[in-house]
């Protein structure tokens, strides 16, 4: 693979949606895992795909809405659309409808100059259901719409009206797919989860086919020019090394790519102490401040991510000292936690692998695979060592398990949702969209100040601006407007 321009750049890009269309195509493959679900996407019928934070959703939709538009005899055309609208995160009911259809209206219509045809505004939803069928029938082709970002932890004021939505306008002719993160539970009453889609969870097991493949591509990729200054041992090949990451952080591509830009940061030799200090690194630089950034975003459940956090610390303090790389927690435990557990997953420290399993102290209970970041953290002394490694690609350990009568969850204190919570991000200075860790491509002190020079004092404000808004500014200008824009959502959304 020779090197390019788009390597200068593509290890600080963590989020498929700030790819250009070319750079997208370059930076991401997608094998038989992925063929499957993407062949399910592109097929007739509804299908919510559901995944933690990261884990490729955008880029399976993305990739989706590609491969029906490239052929343009093909009897199909998809329609991605993000809904990482702010209108849409603060309204319900009417309102969010109306918006929701403006948005899908301006989306289509964009689309459908391409067929040299025009469609009237929506005014309702059957109206768009009925204008969606003709269109359908005057180009002769199946519609398929890809909605992004469709459901959130603590985003549920707008859930039933997009899931009712999303059930009226499914029909032989229009099929809807739609990106969901766990916990999203609040589908309406008219929606009913196991008859009106298909839930496709995308996480990604070591025991999968060409799981090593995937990840050694996505290294490759991503990082072409620092593996060639790289020198990978006999007892430590790449091969290895990319398995092991990414089975590390339970498969989650985001958190992969980000272990890669630090693994790969200022060396020649990829090495286990080396190894073991990027991991490190991800728990307590990336990881347990994801839990921090998440706080001030999850609006109604704010309250529970203290005692999330506790219930974290927890889990890994018991499994780090058995060097485990998974639990069972009893069902009466996983009824109390359920929202905590569900947002643990969300950031990528858990993953759900069976939803019922015996344990030896009697009863049944929920296995969850564990980032192997954070129990390295948790381990005494904190050091990968070459036996650890082999034991842990090996999966040879045991279970840790939480029975019914265990003491550890004791002294955790779970605060209630509080369902007049608006989400906390959106009253924040605008000086925290400062380029930092948390924003690597965040802006500089002085598009800073210039926003606040026109009297614009927090995200919220910010993020309400349109581009045209945005451009009045001095010295900002389209390509700026876009790294505000992206900025902003990376701040806003989950």
């Amino acid at each position: 693979m020779p090197y390019n321009e788009h390597e200068e750049h593509a290890d600080l890009i963590l989020a498929c949606e700030d790819f250009s269309s070319d750079e997208f195509l370059h930076f991401h493959c997608f094998y038989s895992y992925e063929e499957g679900i993407l062949a399910q996407l592109m097929a007739h019928g509804p299908v919510l795909l559901k995944g933690g934070r990261g884990t490729g959703k955008s880029a399976l939709l993305r990739e989706a809405a590609r491969r029906l538009n490239q052929n343009p005899d093909s009897h199909t055309f998809g329609i991605y659309m993000s809904l990482r609208h702010l209108p849409l995160l603060r309204s319900q009911g009417g309102q969010y409808e109306a918006e929701f259809l403006r948005i899908l209206y301006d989306q289509i219509k964009e689309v459908t100059k391409t067929f040299g045809c025009d469609i009237e505004p929506f005014t309702d939803v059957y109206a768009t259901h009925q204008a969606l069928n003709h269109l359908s029938d005057a180009l002769q082709k199946r519609i398929i719409l890809l909605f992004d970002d469709a459901a959130h932890i603590g985003r549920e004021s707008g859930l039933e009206e997009f899931f009712d939505i999303f059930r009226t306008l499914s029909s032989n002719k229009v099929s809807c797919k739609a990106a969901i993160y766990p916990g999203v539970t609040k589908f309406g009453t008219r929606f009913d989860v196991y008859n009106d889609a298909k839930i496709i969870d995308i996480s990604r097991r070591k025991e999968q086919p060409e799981f090593q493949k995937f990840f050694l591509e996505v290294m490759e990729k991503r990082f072409y020019a620092q593996i060639q200054k790289c020198h990978f041992s006999a007892s430590l090949p790449i091969e290895d090394v990319a398995t092991f990451l990414g089975m590390s952080v339970l498969g989650n591509v985001r958190s992969f790519i980000q272990g890669c830009a630090m693994l790969f940061e200022d060396t020649t030799k990829v090495t286990f102490p080396l190894l073991s200090e990027t991991m490190i690194r991800l728990a307590s630089d990336f990881f347990w401040p994801m839990l921090e950034e998440v706080k001030v975003k999850i609006g109604i459940y704010a309250p529970l991510m203290d005692g999330s956090m506790q219930l974290a610390e927890k889990i890994y303090e018991e499994c780090g000292s058995r060097k485990a790389t998974s639990f069972i927690i009893h069902r009466q435990w996983v009824s109390k936690y359920a929202k905590p557990l569900e947002i643990l997953e969300y950031v990528g420290f858990i993953s759900k692998r069976e939803a019922s399993r015996s344990l030896k102290s009697g009863g049944r209970g929920t296995r969850y695979a564990l980032n192997l970041c954070n129990t390295l953290e948790k381990m005494a002394g904190s050091r990968l060592t070459q036996d650890l490694f082999s034991m842990w690609m090996g999966n040879t350990q045991e279970d840790t398990q939480f029975a019914a009568n265990t003491s550890v969850f004791d002294d955790i204190v779970l605060g209630n949702p509080d369902r007049n919570q608006e989400i906390g991000i959106l009253n924040f200075p605008i000086t925290i969209l400062k380029k930092s860790k948390s924003f690597p491509n965040g802006l500089t002190d002085d598009k800073i100040q210039r926003l606040e020079a026109k009297g614009w004092k927090t995200v919220g404000e910010v993020a309400e601006k349109s581009d045209a808004e945005l451009q009045q500014v001095e010295m900002i200008g389209p390509k700026t407007v876009m790294r505000i824009k992206n900025t902003v959502e990376q701040a806003i959304w989950m």
